[in-house]
């Protein structure tokens, strides 16, 4: 139930889409009410908001403050891992199986990164987790797509764990803390988006199961990022969205139990 009205909740009240539903409904007065003052009221409202949210600096400023919470951890070839964990999201899993390649999205420095770390650390496990995420779509999961990949470039079958059940950041830590039963001195890198890594690292520490941050796919290089607009209304919308969905995310974990702190550090 979580899941599915988390999913229901945001697509109504994702910045972009409560703009257009404002937009949209200031056109329906408009056209078919008298209360046109309202409606005219409405419809500049939505406009402002879309050229706000689209080309001003605000995703950046929303975006910045959670990338910068975990910093990577330094000289991770002199430590000694069990494995790295690779959080979903950067695949295709639809596409990925009817094509039977690895399609990836804007995400997909996740699977590289983790690539790299495990050529640097040869002896570590790679445990991917990621499950179909899509309330509206065919239930559709990219676990032996990614599996295939990470054998094709070069890594050994034995090393490498698919979790391919779970459809959000909670049951990724649930599913893949029972699947590898972690002891208590093991060790374990977490690789997601750095604006994904404080919620993922406050519910990893919730159900008992401790990594170290792995922070990659970085939207903003630096602090001048902050003032700086976007020369496309849609690369704006869409940060302002995924930013939007962070924080909302943090509250809402916090809120219900499902995370170690309201904004994990």
């Amino acid at each position: 139930m979580f899941y599915v009205l988390s999913k229901i909740v945001f697509f109504v009240i994702a910045p972009s889409h409560f703009v257009l539903i404002v937009l949209g409904i200031g056109v329906l007065l408009l056209a078919f009410s008298v209360r046109q003052r309202l409606g005219r009221w409405l419809v500049c409202s939505g406009f402002a908001g879309l050229v706000i949210l689209g080309f001003s600096p605000v995703g950046n400023v929303l975006i910045y403050p959670l990338e910068e919470r975990f910093p990577a951890p330094k000289n991770v070839t002199s430590k000694t891992y069990d494995g790295i964990i690779l959080l979903g999201g950067f695949e295709d899993g639809g596409i990925s199986k009817r094509r039977e390649t690895m399609a990836l999205i804007d995400a997909a420095e996740r699977l590289s990164e983790t690539v790299r770390l495990a050529r640097k650390l040869p002896d570590t496990k790679v445990i991917f987790t990621g499950g179909a995420g899509s309330i509206f779509l065919e239930a559709i999961d990219a676990g032996g797509a990614v599996g295939q990949y990470l054998r094709d470039v070069g890594i050994r079958a034995e090393r490498i764990v698919v979790e391919n059940q779970s459809r959000n950041t909670w049951e990724n830590a649930v599913f893949t803390r029972d699947l590898i039963k972690p002891g208590p001195a093991a060790r374990y890198l977490l690789v997601t988006s750095a604006w994904h890594m404080p919620r993922a690292m406050g519910i990893f520490r919730k159900v008992g199961f401790e990594v170290d941050a792995y922070p990659v796919d970085y939207r903003t290089a630096s602090e001048q990022d902050l003032t700086r607009p976007f020369s496309a209304l849609a690369n704006g919308l869409k940060r302002v969205d995924r930013a939007a969905k962070e924080w909302i995310g943090l509250v809402a974990y916090w809120g219900s139990g499902r995370s170690s702190a309201l904004f994990p550090q």
